[in-house]
């Protein structure tokens, strides 16, 4: 008889798997991120074979295994192509391959030669590559993969001198680095977090400020149209009260925009994990009525396609955030092309519920495609703060959805978001690769 999965399981298990996710987008998403995990590959593929005939040959130790370096050299390998992973095999890939790589290898080498100053250093350096990681993932590797080598080393070694202080001493050596490198790792996020603060307060004390001036100019507009209408019924001057009306819809469409600016500052210094079930019709009917469009043209070419309407586990303003987000992004892509129109498809049938955000506006040209989701990124370079995407990707990662993008330039861009089904507690990283999607 099959059991249901507690929410608290399945809360434990989206923290489980939350930092292999995130690393998956970081390295599809960052080309710099990309480049780093290829040149580890190389390095430690290349590495294996050449430092087993350094030890072995040139400066031999006490033990040397062909089999385990070349066992090691192959799990390198897959790492040169990392965006051929899903995000479920990715997950299963990082674990086993630092898992291996890194502690079970260099302490099974440091135990089989007997804590020679060598391979002391080896670990150490080891330990120290390791916590480069998330955190979450390097101690779950280094705890794993240290008891596995200690058994390994039982068996095949001397157990008693795993006690010795050869090895005892060691251990505070390595919780020490291990302690600064967290630590240093958590002051490098508060400071980006700090960053992010700083910039959305700026942010949202601009916007507070302009609205004391727009309210007094509407407020003179108002004014003036009373008085070009006339007290005493003179004719009225059309194309005068044509400006005015302009301009107050123009106020109007700023206080709008006010409003946008202000509830992405707002989501900056928030909570972001899911706290409620949210409709996505709903969120999108929400966008387009809160949306400053310019025109009825301009509105008129945003179209809703709802094949399936679907619901997921979020946050209704921060799912708001993230389509104000794409609409402002499309349409701005539009104006700059002078042509195309916006396509929304709510698509909640599939096994992966998604929303597609198509427009056939300027697109995105290759080289750019890779950079659109980085902090601080934007183009064109005078384009916004280069805080919208990274915001949007940050809110689906603490979500355990997905955001992806495909695009030409001067053709297209497709924004695609993928959302695990409510209801399936093992699916919350079976997300299919966005050419499959398509």
């Amino acid at each position: 008889m099959m059991h249901a999965q507690s929410p608290s399981g399945k809360q434990w298990q989206g923290k489980l798997l939350q930092p292999f996710l995130h690393f998956h987008d970081a390295i599809e998403h960052t080309p710099v991120r990309r480049a780093q995990v290829r040149a580890l590959a190389l390095i430690g593929a290349l590495g294996m074979p050449l430092y087993y005939a350094l030890w072995q040959y040139l400066f031999p130790q006490e033990y040397e295994s062909p089999l385990l370096r070349s066992v090691a050299a192959l799990l390198f390998l897959p790492a040169l192509w990392p965006g051929r992973f899903s995000n479920t095999w990715f997950s299963v890939y990082l674990l086993l391959g630092l898992t291996f790589e890194l502690p079970f290898f260099f302490t099974y080498m440091f135990l089989m030669n007997h804590a020679s100053a060598l391979w002391v250093h080896s670990l150490l350096v080891a330990l120290i590559m390791l916590f480069h990681f998330d955190t979450r993932i390097a101690v779950l590797a280094y705890l794993s993969g240290t008891v596995l080598a200690c058994l390994a080393f039982a068996v095949a070694g001397d157990p008693a001198f795993l006690l010795s202080s050869d090895v005892l001493q060691q251990l505070p050596v390595h919780w020490f680095t291990i302690a600064v490198l967290s630590v240093v790792k958590v002051g490098r996020h508060v400071g980006a977090q700090e960053k992010l603060a700083g910039l959305a307060a700026g942010l949202g004390s601009v916007a507070h400020e302009l609205r004391t001036p727009l309210v007094s100019v509407e407020a003179n507009v108002r004014g003036l149209q009373r008085g070009l209408q006339g007290a005493q019924g003179q004719p009225s001057d059309a194309d005068s009260l044509d400006a005015l009306a302009r301009i107050r819809f123009e106020v109007r469409h700023m206080h709008h925009m006010i409003d946008l600016f202000l509830l992405s500052a707002s989501a900056v210094n928030r909570k972001l994990e899911a706290n409620e079930t949210v409709a996505m019709h709903d969120s999108v009917t929400s966008v387009l009525r809160r949306y400053p469009f310019t025109s009825t043209a301009q509105r008129d070419i945003v179209k809703v396609d709802v094949r399936a309407d679907f619901s997921f586990s979020g946050q209704s303003e921060l799912c708001v955030v993230i389509l104000l987000n794409l609409l402002r992004n499309a349409l701005k892509g539009i104006q700059r092309a002078g042509k195309g129109r916006v396509r929304i498809i709510i698509d909640g049938a599939r096994p992966v519920p998604r929303l597609l955000f198509i427009d056939t506006g300027c697109g995105i040209a290759a080289s750019r495609l890779p950079l659109i989701f980085d902090r601080f990124y934007s183009y064109p370079a005078h384009n916004g703060s280069g805080i919208g995407l990274a915001l949007c990707r940050q809110i689906m990662q603490a979500w355990h959805a997905r955001i992806s993008c495909v695009a030409r330039e001067g053709a297209y861009a497709i924004f695609v978001l993928e959302f695990p089904q409510p209801q399936a507690s093992t699916r919350h990283s079976r997300f299919p690769s966005i050419h499959r999607a398509r």
